[in-house]
């Protein structure tokens, strides 16, 4: 996965932590916690990865929108600086 840079204009970065699930059928799920509702699968670990983040960025996106708060829980971290997020 390609390294996420973000730099920091008044805006924050929110880290998620994400749940892994390699199914019994091979596909693998992820979610976030912190997001009710937000979860997505893929084929191989790196595509629901890819996929989850896809994920987030439209939940945040409509929350936005919606005018409401972002949910943060005990797994979600904000950050108000400049940040390389890097997934291994």
């Amino acid at each position: 996965m390609e390294p996420t840079t973000a730099t920091s204009g008044g805006a924050a970065t929110y880290v998620f932590r994400v749940e892994l699930v390699h199914e019994e059928d091979g596909r693998w799920s992820a979610g976030v916690p912190a997001l009710p509702g937000c979860a997505t699968w893929g084929y191989s670990r790196e595509q629901a990865l890819h996929n989850i983040h896809d994920a987030v960025a439209a939940y945040i996106r409509d929350v936005q929108k919606a005018g409401e708060e972002i949910p943060q829980g005990a797994a979600t971290q904000v950050i108000t600086g400049p940040v390389v997020a890097v997934t291994i």
